[in-house]
């Protein structure tokens, strides 16, 4: 019986020892309120919500600038123009001599025009050569030629290249102003046949080959592309063209009076002269022009 007496006292003891004291009322607690924590407030998960792709910048008018070499080292410079871009037809003082009470294209650029002016370059040959008609809004100065090689210009100032009369004019397009000069210089993305034999491209000063001699071309993004050398074949243009992705061009005026491009780093920004020498100034067609020309308006 003290055995276990003793056994039961040392487990008692032990039991008292190791027994968790019981816990103090907190400090600020009021007598009859109980200090249990307060349940927890349920969480209701958040939406998740799928954050919404950025907008694509809209596309800015801009030029980029290509130079290439032909055979003998000439050089070829090719402008493509980018962005949402505006072309018009500009009547020169001399040829085809419109009237300002006429059009409103004339040959000088001024007003809102130059204040969002990009870029302007040469048109075509002189009316009297008969290398193809003239429209300028809505105006036909000089018959429109079946097949001829045309820039077609519509009433929101779209542009675009075409054979007259082969899918040119399409159904319900607007057409406002049409410059025609000779046939197809780029066809399918490629230099036509016509292209090697010089002769077919126009007379020359001097009656050689390699002279200077401009070109227009479009893209497969509707883009168009000039190219204007002051030494070149008309084969070395549609080669220029074809390289830089134009699908179908047409030539554009020749000898070194006429070849002129004119480019800003933006709209209404002040203008350069793009072709390695040529002979009129960045400014001509702000001055005032003989001759008929194209601007490139942006914004």
């Amino acid at each position: 019986m003290r055995l276990m007496f003793v056994v039961g006292a040392v487990v008692c003891l032990a039991t008292a020892c190791t027994a968790t004291p019981a816990a103090a009322p907190a400090a600020n607690s009021k007598p009859g309120t109980s200090s249990a924590p307060s349940a927890t407030p349920t969480r209701h998960a958040s939406a998740t919500t799928t954050p919404k792709p950025k907008p694509k910048p809209k596309p800015v008018p801009h030029v980029t600038m290509h130079q290439v070499r032909t055979a003998d080292g000439a050089k070829v410079t090719v402008a493509v123009f980018h962005g949402p871009v505006r072309y018009a037809l500009h009547t020169g003082s001399a040829d085809p001599a419109l009237s300002a009470a006429l059009v409103t294209a004339s040959p000088a650029v001024g007003g809102t025009e130059r204040k969002q002016l990009l870029a302007a370059f040469n048109g075509g040959f002189k009316l009297s050569v008969g290398a193809g008609g003239y429209e300028q809004e809505g105006h036909v100065i000089s018959p429109l030629l079946t097949g001829y090689a045309s820039l077609i210009i519509d009433r929101s100032g779209r542009a675009r290249i075409a054979a007259w009369g082969y899918g040119a004019p399409a159904r319900g397009e607007a057409v406002y102003s049409v410059r025609q000069n000779l046939q197809l210089l780029v066809k399918h993305g490629q230099p036509t046949a016509a292209a090697a034999d010089w002769y077919a491209w126009g007379a020359t000063l001097g009656g050689g080959e390699y002279v200077a001699r401009s070109a227009l071309g479009e893209d497969a993004s509707d883009d168009l592309l000039y190219a204007g050398s002051m030494s070149a074949s008309p084969e070395d243009l549609a080669q220029a063209l074809a390289d830089h992705g134009a699908r179908i061009g047409m030539e554009l005026d020749i000898n070194p009076e006429w070849v002129q491009l004119d480019v800003a780093s933006r709209p209404g920004g002040p203008l350069t002269a793009k072709v390695p020498g040529q002979h009129r100034p960045a400014d001509q067609y702000l001055l005032g022009w003989s001759r008929d020309f194209i601007t490139v308006l942006g914004g």
